[in-house]
């Protein structure tokens, strides 16, 4: 997908196409998260979509439930649904910020064999 070191550096709209791209995929794995947020919240607790979609909202964002669960079941689901956020926040940002440091890398490898 990228290009290797002995190539030369795709051009600024290429990468633009690429970092892209990668929003998109990070975008994805988001929507999934929160789906998975909702249903569980749905399946596990007597709320409505609109409130469980809320509060799986506000969680995915780090600002914490706004309805608390009550149920025990429900408890211990975002008592690791939180864990998870955290993994695909750092997996999230990882998707993004791959093509731009691979870009940067490149760059230097690029200016040593110039040197």
């Amino acid at each position: 997908m990228y290009e290797s070191k002995n190539q030369p550096l795709i051009p600024v709209h290429h990468f633009a196409h690429r970092i892209l791209i990668h929003v998109v995929y990070a975008l994805l794995v988001l929507a999934a998260t929160v789906m998975i947020g909702v249903a569980g919240h749905i399946w596990l607790e007597p709320v409505s979509w609109h409130d469980a979609v809320l509060n799986t909202a506000l969680i995915v964002g780090g600002i914490g439930p706004y309805i608390v669960p009550a149920a025990a079941a429900g408890k211990l689901f975002f008592a690791l649904y939180s864990m998870f956020v955290g993994l695909v926040f750092v997996a999230t940002l990882g998707i993004i910020l791959a093509p731009v440091a691979h870009r940067i890398i490149h760059k230097f490898h690029l200016d040593e064999d110039d040197a």
